[in-house]
């Protein structure tokens, strides 16, 4: 009689554990980020209502006892403006061609149109990752609309030659379907062992998810123009000495980043009010996050027409 393949599941054949990466994907504002949190089970990265928030490629982690599904979160492609625009679409692509999966996301609430159509086809440029198509915001909704919108994203793929293996549509904020996309990508994945430690949800430094939840808390109520100008730095983080070990402090002084005079008077508000609304919100959501009491310094400043600045790209980390 053989000797077992401790390797693979002997009831069903499959991989005893598997681990890769999958990558969501999708116009800006299409629900990447509201499903990688949703799927890790923790906020790790940042939801707006404004579109074009997210900056870094961030990846949130679903552990599971037969997997390890390291989720990907990037930029939303679009057609570049300035020079943080290009660099954030060639981010996109190089995190394309290395990952297992690729999750094209289209919101049901809207009708594909040219921006899922560039993304697509873009997408057939990188040939051998799997490629999926998530219908997302499924509650925003009808059943006949969310039926002619699985239609359009079969015909989508049709049109640019690219083959769906699943076509899923789920819903973040309800939580439907949530759990069958993970199985889904779970069962795409190969054969693998635990690439990141038990309990680990994202493996983003600790600064970085600390200055998107500013930057996040900063967006919220503002004008739309402002999304694209504020960038946010961690100056210093760290334990406050002296404090009994009963009650750590920890000390975070950032600075707020925009472009022009006037931009620094919307984030700050009359008399101040407005930024201490944000550091208000963010320091709940930093707290929530790391389990600490948090004293948050916020200053900011004007780096004049940054997003268009090779020398400030580097220096603000982009």
């Amino acid at each position: 009689m053989p000797a077992e393949d401790p390797t693979t599941d002997q009831g069903t054949g499959r991989p005893a554990h598997v681990s890769g990466f999958a990558s969501f994907v999708g116009r800006p504002n299409a629900g990447k980020s509201t499903l990688t949190n949703a799927l890790v089970g923790s906020k790790v990265v940042i939801t707006s209502s404004k579109p074009q928030t997210t900056r870094t490629v961030v990846r949130g982690i679903v552990h599971r006892p037969d997997a390890q599904l390291i989720l990907v979160d990037t930029p939303g492609l679009h057609r570049p403006r300035t020079l943080l625009g290009e660099r954030l679409n060639d981010l996109v692509k190089t995190t394309w061609a290395e990952v297992d999966i690729v999750a094209v996301c289209f919101p049901a609430n809207e009708k594909i149109g040219p921006g899922d159509r560039f993304i697509v086809n873009e997408l057939g440029k990188v040939r051998r990752t799997i490629k999926i198509a998530v219908a997302t915001k499924t509650d925003l909704a009808s059943p006949e609309r969310i039926g002619q919108h699985l239609l359009d994203i079969q015909a989508l793929g049709v049109e640019t030659g690219t083959e769906w293996a699943e076509i899923v549509p789920v819903s973040a904020v309800a939580g439907d379907q949530v759990k069958l996309l993970e199985e889904l990508l779970v069962s795409m994945l190969p054969e693998g062992p635990q690439l990141y430690p038990d309990g680990e949800l994202s493996d983003a430094p600790e600064e970085a998810i600390v200055a998107e939840l500013i930057r996040e808390a900063s967006l919220e109520g503002v004008r739309d123009e402002l999304p694209h100008s504020i960038a946010v730095v961690v100056e210093e983080m760290g334990l406050r000495e002296g404090r009994p070990e009963d009650k750590p402090l920890l000390d975070i002084h950032a600075n707020l980043f925009v472009e022009r005079d006037s931009q620094k008077g919307i984030v700050i508000g009359h008399k101040g009010a407005r930024l201490r609304e944000v550091g208000s919100a963010a320091r709940q959501q930093i707290e929530a996050l790391l389990g600490t009491p948090v004293y948050l310094e916020l200053r900011v400043k004007v780096a004049k027409d940054w997003q268009r600045d090779p020398r400030q790209l580097r220096r603000l980390g982009f």
